[in-house]
């Protein structure tokens, strides 16, 4: 019997590199505002906005993916009380808001999992990060904190990525040489493609990670592991 995901940010960026990598094996219902660009018997989508929307009712599901995030680089004197509430409603409420709805509805499977998302800056002191990466490190403190008390029904991980090639990082990723700066401060000499992600969620929503819970996986291209 195929898993069903039930994936929040599918339409763009790493969400939908997860849907199609999940689609193979799993029966998906994608939740966010558009709809991704894949026709697929086994993918089911509601166009809905996470933040100010009734969550759709789903009898069944095995995992939950929350991939929304943000990233609203500023110095600290121009961020705004806004950005930061911002950042937070989007990182953390949404993420809170999706697993209250649907944990009840996981914990009846034998093999539910949560999979979320950070950021490598909220271990990596950068300048400019101070709202995604306060923001961030609070999904991180939730994934401990989940995979403590749900333990063992339930599993809960996140996966912090370097950047990546997303919609999302088109402004810092927007020119060859800003691509070949961004390459060159990672000791791989290179940044995320987004499919790369998708491979570590597929993992670790998967039963080969069933001994996993609690961690932050980062795919750092060494930067945050490496001092060369």
């Amino acid at each position: 019997m195929k898993k069903k995901v039930i994936i929040v940010g599918g339409s763009k960026g790493i969400g939908n590199a997860i849907i199609k990598a999940l689609l193979p094996s799993s029966t998906i219902v994608n939740i966010s505002r558009t709809k991704p660009d894949i026709d697929d018997a086994n993918l089911e989508h509601f166009n809905v906005d996470v933040l100010k929307d009734t969550l759709p009712d789903i009898d069944q599901a095995d995992t939950i993916i929350y991939c929304p995030g943000s990233i609203n680089l500023k110095p600290i004197s121009q961020l705004s009380l806004e950005d930061f509430k911002d950042d937070f409603e989007i990182n953390v409420l949404g993420a809170v808001k999706t697993i209250q709805k649907y944990l009840p509805v996981i914990k009846k499977s034998d093999k539910a999992s949560i999979l979320l998302f950070s950021t490598v800056a909220s271990k990596l002191g950068m300048p400019f990060h101070a709202s995604v990466a306060t923001s961030k490190s609070g999904i991180e403190g939730l994934v401990k904190s989940l995979g403590a008390e749900l333990a063992p029904t339930v599993r809960v991980n996140a996966i912090a990525p370097t950047v990546t090639d997303t919609d999302l990082a088109s402004k810092i990723l927007r020119n060859d040489r800003m691509r070949d700066t961004i390459k060159d401060r990672h000791p791989l000499k290179k940044f995320l493609d987004p499919n790369e992600v998708a491979q570590l969620a597929d993992y670790l929503i998967s039963e080969k990670a069933s001994s996993i819970s609690g961690q932050v996986f980062e795919m750092d291209c060494g930067i945050v592991s490496f001092k060369i």
